[in-house]
């Protein structure tokens, strides 16, 4: 497939693209079997951090204050370009609906500084047949002076009707981690980290808009429980230069959950759970020597 690049002057406004995605999201409820993704590579030159946003952010999500970006953060930078290229008439599958399923995260050299003008780019990589519907592979990608420092891959599904025999990916049985932390979760978290992000969902914002999709409560953004368990991994574990994680249940708001981990030499292992229900599990990847 031919890629062609398009070069942004700004990053999109959210909202504008939200609604766009929504309104086309009912012409894609019908997922063929062949569909293609749009061969288009969208960049943004020198994305700008804002001061003021980076540090709501690291607040909501436990990093420390200072003008390092946390290993997560580069992600929002191109979170309005993803949403560009999702809210497209090309793009196959509907924006509304889409769940996040896993992340994975790799960070080379030193981590970015808000005063970094990093070029930012984003493409969708590959459809995956998945056993509840068709999975969509983004990635994104940050650059200074034309030298990868930053890649993500984030994996987004489409659930609809499938004839896929695709086998059940079941957790690893390795037992439950060791409870480290019990975090109170608000019922207005959604809000919070929406202004703080950019990310408005309304299956984040209130009771009612998450009742239109399915869900009795406003839930927590995944991003969200992944930034908030790196950050403590970090605290407790040290510094990480990669991280990966699968989100398995939404965090109804408000919630009580438990941060678990175990930490190794190469990395920490964490998950959040609420009771016996799993949220979230990851790791992280502790720096190269």
């Amino acid at each position: 497939m031919t890629v062609r690049t398009t070069t942004l002057t700004s990053a999109p406004p959210l909202t504008p693209l939200l609604l766009r995605g929504a309104a086309l999201s009912p012409l894609k409820r019908r997922v063929h079997a062949g569909a293609q993704l749009p061969g288009v590579r969208l960049v943004l030159p020198g994305a700008r951090t804002d001061a003021g946003r980076l540090a709501a952010y690291a607040g909501i999500c436990g990093f420390p204050a200072g003008t390092a970006l946390p290993l997560t953060y580069p992600h929002i930078l191109g979170f309005p370009l993803a949403m560009r290229l999702m809210a497209d008439r090309a793009f196959p599958l509907p924006l509304l609906g889409l769940v996040h399923t896993r992340i994975e995260i790799v960070r080379h050299g030193p981590a970015l500084t808000s005063s970094d003008r990093p070029e930012v780019a984003v493409h969708a990589e590959e459809l995956i047949p998945h056993r509840r519907g068709t999975e969509v592979v983004v990635a994104t990608e940050a650059r200074l002076g034309g030298e990868l420092v930053w890649e993500s891959r984030s994996s987004y599904l489409a659930r609809h009707r499938t004839t896929h025999d695709v086998p059940r990916e079941d957790a690893p049985a390795t037992g439950p981690l060791p409870a480290v932390a019990e975090w109170r979760v608000p019922g207005d978290l959604g809000r919070r980290y929406g202004a703080a992000s950019g990310d408005r969902n309304p299956i984040h914002l209130h009771p009612l808009t998450a009742r239109l999709f399915g869900f009795p409560r406003a839930i927590a953004h995944g991003m969200w429980t992944f930034a908030r368990c790196l950050a403590e991994a970090e605290r407790t574990g040290g510094p990480a230069d990669g991280a990966r994680a699968e989100f398995r249940a939404p965090v109804l708001l408000p919630a009580d959950v438990t941060y678990a981990a175990a930490t190794a030499p190469d990395g920490t292992r964490f998950e959040l759970r609420s009771g016996d229900r799993v949220h979230l599990t990851g790791e992280t990847s502790a720096p190269r020597a």
